[in-house]
């Protein structure tokens, strides 16, 4: 690199002779230094004539040393070495070195390491105190775009609001996924954030829904990772996570991280104790890292069996893969090459900006829910323990989101100011159908997809029944045939029906020609709903229409006399206990595999496929999307 030259400053003869020659006068008044470059990487002090070039006193992370690569150069003579400048004895063996090889008198050079050393504490302590100076994470706002933000957030139909700028964003479908991943993201504010993990097959689109939901998060309020290894979240700075989202492309690259992740989400933050070296006496030391939470936890799995420890820590949301809707996304991916396409990106940009800055605007303010004690859920197994309380995060969270929406209330406490918003029937009526949705799932024994394939082969049997007039027990069919009806992969198939065999939805029979198993439903359809239903909740209506009648005392835990008798809310008409499913209505007969059928058993000819079924039959079991209204 071609040194930077500035016109030197006066100086005398004697200072710029060689060392040892005699001196006539006193050595005149050292040089000013001057900064003749300043990068990151790079600095360049002049004094005088001479240059001095130092290279990495940014990796210096504290005062007690400032260890760097210095060149001393004069005219076409120069001396380089690595040096710790608060070292004298170091010092003192470049003084040496560099009068040999510049021919400057060591006492010059010297008096110009004494100014070069103080130039540098001066530039280091400068950028140490902008490193722990408050950084400002807030952009500014103009008072358009405050205006649009508050708009926003008081709108009477906030909810469906957001789900229809996410259409205008170019997502379609997923209206539940959609609103529980941005309450999720709301739930950052919150002392104790929900996490949710997004699951499915491999090209579903999962990692597109997640980048969605985050494109409308603030950038400065996320934190996005490919992998984590496992000691990595151990070692961020305090604040780094705090009240943010941390988000991970695919769970399986945080497998290692999954002790921190849990520890994260349970506990609120990360200690850990290492060794390592006192830079005062070299001696080896216990030091403490701490890393400050609460965070979001946003994960995206195409794993069927999630571990079971991360699992009731998080929402669990499943991508829609029915042919109606890889259809709309078919659709929604021509629209992009047309003007039309051109357009709703540029509308994207202003819609997204506008949730950004409401997001800034959201303050996190405790929430109180004076209908807590009349809420009711599911206690018949331990698991609920924690889903309970994403229930009632849920309702937090729909809270908050609403802050603009209702007074904002303040209480003297231990001399202390608190500020909070209340909760509404409305808001309890919003998470119950979600609940519904996202919790009703998390109950079931069978994975989402693998309830999916066992529907999709219920209709396949009930095709047949009926178009052959058998009963359900003479139909027999091999895993081609459900492949070529369902159009699912081969792998993918095998995985999920062999779930279904060890759960006894499913019997698998040798097969009586060539290699193989053929495989009978044992299944009766009963409790279908059981997996996308959660009984026990309150009915809020009712509870509405007693507070109404005088029925009910509305936030002092007092209820109707005969609410313990018949619990609003509990699906009486789902089979088994508290909706769950019941067992398989035929018994199994001995271990697999089972007795050999005839020919004439009803098994399905190879040449009838999926192509003959109607799209309705093969469509989307899910129903309709949720309509979730504020």
């Amino acid at each position: 690199m071609p040194e930077v030259t500035a016109a030197p400053k006066e100086a005398t003869r004697e200072e710029n002779l060689p060392a040892g020659a005699g001196l006539s006068a006193p050595v005149a008044e050292a040089n000013a230094v001057d900064v003749l470059k300043n990068e990151p990487d790079e600095i360049e002090l002049g004094v005088g004539d001479r240059r001095y070039r130092v290279r990495g006193l940014a990796k210096n992370t504290g005062f007690e040393s400032l260890r760097v690569s210095l060149r001393a150069a004069c005219g076409e003579r120069w001396h380089l070495d690595t040096l710790d400048l608060c070292s004298a004895r170091q010092r003192e063996g470049f003084i040496a070195a560099a009068a040999v090889e510049t021919a400057l008198k060591p006492e010059l050079l010297k008096r110009d390491l004494g100014k070069v050393l103080g130039a540098l504490e001066a530039m280091q302590e400068a950028r140490l105190k902008a490193e722990v100076a408050p950084k400002k994470t807030e952009p500014g706002m103009s008072a358009q775009e405050r205006d649009a933000a508050l708009a926003l957030l008081r709108d009477p139909k906030l909810l469906d609001r957001i789900l229809a700028d996410f259409a205008a964003c170019g997502v379609v479908g997923e209206e539940t996924n959609k609103l529980i991943g941005y309450l999720a993201a709301v739930s950052r504010k919150l002392d104790a954030p929900l996490a949710v993990i997004l699951q499915s097959t491999s090209a579903a689109g999962k990692t597109a829904l997640m980048e969605a939901v985050l494109a409308f998060v603030p950038p400065e309020e996320r934190v996005k990772y490919s992998a984590l290894t496992g000691q990595a979240l151990y070692y961020l700075s305090d604040a780094d996570l705090k009240h943010k989202i941390l988000a991970i492309v695919e769970e399986e690259g945080a497998e290692r991280a999954s002790y921190a992740l849990k520890l994260l989400q349970s506990e609120g933050e990360l200690t850990i104790a290492s060794t390592g070296k006192d830079p005062h006496t070299g001696r080896m030391v216990t030091q403490e890292y701490r890393v400050e939470g609460p965070v979001m936890i946003f994960l995206t799995t195409t794993a069927v069996d999630i571990d079971e420890e991360l699992l009731n820590r998080c929402l669990v949301l499943t991508v829609d893969e029915g042919r109606e809707q890889t259809a709309a996304i078919h659709r929604l991916q021509r629209e992009r090459e047309t003007l039309a396409g051109l357009m709703r990106r540029e509308t994207r940009s202003q819609v997204l900006a506008t949730h950004r800055t409401a997001q800034r605007l959201l303050r996190p303010l405790a929430v109180v829910n004076p209908f807590a004690e009349q809420l009711t859920f599911l206690d018949d197994r331990t698991r609920t323990r924690r889903d309970h309380m994403k229930y009632l995060a849920l309702i937090r969270c729909i809270a908050l989101l609403h802050q603009y929406q209702r007074p904002v209330k303040t209480i003297t406490h231990d001399g202390q100011s608190l500020a909070y918003v209340e909760v509404t029937l409305d808001d309890i009526a919003a998470a119950n159908r979600l609940a519904h949705h996202v919790l009703g799932r998390c109950l079931d024994e069978m994975p989402p997809q693998t309830r999916r394939l066992l529907e999709l082969i219920e209709r396949l049997v009930v095709q047949r029944c009926a178009a052959a007039k058998l009963e359900r027990s003479d139909v027999l069919f091999r895993a081609r045939q459900v492949r070529e009806f369902t159009g699912w992969g081969s792998s993918q198939l095998h995985v999920h029906l062999q779930r279904l065999v060890e759960l006894e939805y499913l019997l698998a029979h040798r097969a009586d020609h060539g290699q193989g198993f053929v495989y009978e439903l044992v299944y009766d359809g009963a409790g279908k709903d059981g997996g996308r239903f959660l009984p026990g909740l309150l009915d809020v209506e009712k509870l509405r229409g007693r507070a109404d009648n005088g029925g009910a005392q509305i936030g002092s835990g007092t209820l109707p006399h005969d609410y313990g008798e018949k619990r609003p809310g509990l699906a009486t008409e789902l089979p088994g206990q508290n909706g769950q499913h019941p067992a398989p209505v035929r018994p199994v007969s001995g271990a697999l595999p089972g007795p050999v059928r005839g020919a004439g058993n009803g098994v399905f000819p190879s040449e009838k496929s999926s192509g003959e079924a109607s799209a309705t039959e093969n469509a989307h079991l899910e129903g309709a999307p949720l309509a979730v209204a504020s």
